[in-house]
């Protein structure tokens, strides 16, 4: 399964999704990205395209924001792929804490059998 995990510019949560799972859950693909040009461009991080959205089977989100966000440039196109995390803006990558919040999502539990 190709697995998509978006934040805002790609720095903290959405890479360290990636990063971890793709460590402990090597038969799945991981990508991810920011949905924040702006802040994708300062901090030289990876901003999502519809090339990605295609490629992903799954997309997960941290906050209900990127789902606004994602819907405002693609329409309903891919709001059928994407779960919302529910993750806040206040960790640093691959801050245990933020680890702990991804492996205790039921979201993503099938990722950490």
């Amino acid at each position: 399964m190709n697995i998509l995990f978006l934040c805002t510019s790609n720095l903290h949560r959405s890479r360290t999704a990636e990063d971890f799972f793709s460590s402990i859950a090597a038969d799945h693909q991981y990508k991810s990205a920011g949905l924040s040009q702006k802040y994708c461009q300062i901090h030289g991080t990876t901003l999502c395209t519809t090339g990605l959205l295609e490629w992903a089977d799954k997309i997960y989100v941290m906050e209900d924001l990127h789902v606004q966000r994602i819907a405002e440039h693609t329409g309903q196109s891919y709001l059928n792929k994407l779960e919302v995390l529910d993750i806040d803006d206040v960790y640093k990558y691959m801050q245990p804490e933020l680890i702990e919040k991804l492996k205790s999502n039921e979201k993503l539990r099938f990722l950490c059998i």
